[in-house]
């Protein structure tokens, strides 16, 4: 099935096309505006063969990010807060997606501290329902937002943790929502490697993430909105791996979703993206510096050897609690193949794949073409199984 220019934006250009698909799958939970979207991208699309292309993606999402957020100050100024946090909120995102090829130092890290205060202004304006959590974890916190579901009494929770480019305060609103609907609270975790831990406290990513995963099911349980015979884990992207990795070591958890598997063989995954990223960059959803950085190794050599110990091919059989994975029929990020690999060995006798295809929408990484869609199946299949 031949897909449109929605999918694809910059055509074959699929590194700055997917980074626009991520945002644009925002779109049903009124965070982003596909017009403000289309504007910057036509500026963008005549400046992909500028010798830094990373500085001209950052150039214009941060230029299309302040005026967002000039207009936020204004509706402000006139105590109009909720428009304003509606402006925030977007401004946020866009700022967010600025820093996505820059290379990390100071500029990287200036930017997110930027993203992140506008981008929890407009939480706080819009969604007052959201608290700011700091997890205890190893001698620091892990930040974290949690929605409570309506109602009294302790409810059934959803931890969710990200892919290796999202973050908490996008997950909040795909996840959040659709569970709070539900009757479900949910805490959406920046673990090590992830958004505001990586951007903002410099810490990298871990393979044993059953740690980080242990240590939000103990903040859960000291919540009196909390039922904790009822929690389940639910990562998405690359958090496929991270939710899979915890429910085989965490057995407190009563379900895990993995919304999108990840590469069976994630090493060799690297080492086709240093390979193109040399020959044809556009071709490929992530940058050079990517991976390396949030595994915190110092070059893409030591990434590769890093990415080795991020696999699930011995330890899946240990999963025994209800699983779900979903998968895009159409995904370029991680072939569709690897979800079937992961549901074959993942060890629980109730276990449930389901792989979305062009036709019905969802079919792109994580589903970011239908986000609705593939969290619609997730949550009902919660709903079914914990």
């Amino acid at each position: 099935m031949t897909r449109g220019p929605w999918i694809d934006h910059f055509g074959d250009n699929f590194l700055w096309s997917n980074a626009t698909l991520i945002l644009k799958g925002m779109a049903p939970y009124g965070v982003v505006s596909i017009e403000e979207i289309d504007r910057c991208c036509e500026r963008l699309r005549p400046r992909w063969n500028e010798a830094d292309r990373g500085k001209a993606w950052f150039e214009e999402w941060r230029a299309l990010g302040d005026q967002i957020e000039k207009r936020g100050d204004a509706a402000l100024a006139k105590n109009h807060k909720i428009t304003a946090g509606d402006y925030y909120l977007r401004a946020g995102i866009y700022h967010y997606n600025a820093e996505r090829f820059i290379v990390p130092g100071p500029e990287k890290k200036a930017q997110c501290g930027h993203a992140y205060k506008v981008w929890h202004q407009g939480i706080r304006l819009r969604q007052p329902n959201v608290e700011f959590i700091e997890v205890p974890y190893e001698g620091t916190t892990l930040p974290a937002l949690f929605m409570k579901a309506p109602g009294d009494g302790a409810k059934p929770t959803v931890v969710v943790v990200n892919g290796m480019d999202n973050a908490k305060e996008m997950s909040i609103f795909f996840c959040g929502l659709e569970f709070a609907r539900r009757g479900y609270n949910t805490l959406c975790l920046d673990g090590p490697g992830m958004g505001e831990m990586r951007r903002m406290r410099d810490m990298p990513s871990r393979y044993d993430y059953e740690v980080p995963g242990a240590a939000a099911l103990d903040f859960l349980l000291t919540r009196p909105e909390v039922d904790g015979k009822r929690v389940a884990i639910m990562g998405y992207s690359f958090g496929g791996y991270y939710s899979s990795r915890i429910a085989a070591f965490e057995k407190r958890y009563a379900a895990c979703i993995a919304l999108s598997a990840l590469h069976w063989d994630l090493a060799a995954w690297q080492q086709k993206i240093k390979d193109a990223n040399r020959n044809a960059p556009g071709s490929v959803a992530q940058s050079n510096f990517q991976w390396r950085w949030v595994a915190g190794a110092k070059d893409e050599d030591e990434g590769i050897e890093i990415a080795k110990k991020f696999s699930l091919k011995d330890v899946a059989r240990n999963i025994t609690c209800p699983f779900l994975v979903t998968h895009a029929g159409n995904d370029r990020v991680v072939p569709v193949e690897n979800a079937q690999k992961l549901y074959d060995a993942v060890g629980s006798k109730n276990k449930t794949i389901k792989i979305f295809t062009t036709e019905e929408g969802g079919a792109e990484h994580a589903h970011v073409d239908n986000r609705q869609i593939g969290i619609d199946f997730a949550a009902d299949w919660l709903g079914d199984n914990m």
